[in-house]
Parts: structure tokens; sequence; C-alpha cells
């Protein structure tokens, strides 16, 4: 069940050219199983808890490099696409994420059926992302315009002062 969940995102990922982030890859799924189904894309997995990063290198398949550190300290547009899956609050989530992603990328999230996506359009749309869509259960958000000044904040903020 969990593998086919990673893997719904496979054909996302096909229309979107560059390299993956997982942001938050805690026990490396989604990144894993994308990584083993595309061994030809380059994925990054963004772990802030050490523990799990090492756990992490000793799972991940050539095409992965596994980050220690937060999404905020992450490059700015390094990624074509940016995954996150319960990461945070959407809002939250979506924040840490859409500032990775290159302009013509996306940002993809795993989230429930009750998730507000009117909030998640809001708050993409003051980090350069357009409107959420939702394909085969996964919310697409397309990075349109670059990050405005301030953004990513410093660690730690979103959560404490979330835009919506």
């Amino acid at each position: 069940m969990l593998l086919d969940d990673a893997l719904r995102a496979v054909p996302i990922l096909g229309m979107i050219g560059g390299p993956v982030a997982d942001v938050g890859s805690g026990g490396g799924s989604p990144g894993i199983p994308l990584a083993l189904a595309m061994p030809g894309r380059r994925f990054t997995l963004v772990e802030a808890e050490r523990r799990k990063c090492e756990f992490l290198r000793e799972w991940a398949p050539p095409n992965v490099e596994v980050v220690w550190g937060r999404a905020e300290e992450q490059p700015a547009y390094g990624y074509g696409v940016a995954l996150a899956k319960a990461l945070a609050q959407p809002a939250t989530a979506i924040e840490w994420v859409l500032p990775l992603v290159r302009i013509g990328g996306a940002a993809v999230l795993w989230l429930g059926p009750s998730a507000d996506l009117d909030l998640v359009g809001r708050v993409a749309a003051q980090l350069g992302g357009g409107q959420p869509e939702v394909r085969d259960g996964l919310v697409v958000v397309p990075k349109l315009a670059p990050n405005p000044p301030g953004f990513p904040r410093r660690t730690g903020v979103a959560k404490k002062r979330p835009l919506a």
C-alpha cells in the first residue's frame, strides 16, 4: 500500500523535468520508491533528523543524495519537482517546498480529501505558485513566478507564523 501510494507520482514526475527533492523524507517514502522506479532521474532526500538520514543513506539507490537539513536551508530554484508527504499542515508544507522549485516546475503534496485547497492556493500565490490541481489524488502546484523577497523565510518561521 505504501509503495503504491508513492508510485502514484510517477506519471506526474514524467511530465516535469529536472531533479526531484523529497522534503521531510523520514522513512524514505515517497522518495526511495520513486527513485527506484525512475533510475535515470536525480533525487535529493531532505531530512532534518540525522538518525533518519543515516538510515536513508543505507537504503538509497545510486541516483539519490541524502541531505541532512531543513527545507528552508536548501537552494531556491534547485529542483524541477519538490515532494511533501506528511510533512506539515498543507499551508506550511507548500511554503517549505515551493521556493525550492524552479519556474516551470511543481510542488507535489500528498494530502487528504479534507485538505483546504483554497488555502493552499492562497499561500502558493504568495510564493509564485499557481492554482493547485488534484491529479490521481495528489495535489500539484505549478511554479509560475520567482520567489518574492524574503522567501524562503528563516527556519521555523513558516510553522510559527503561517502565511494563511
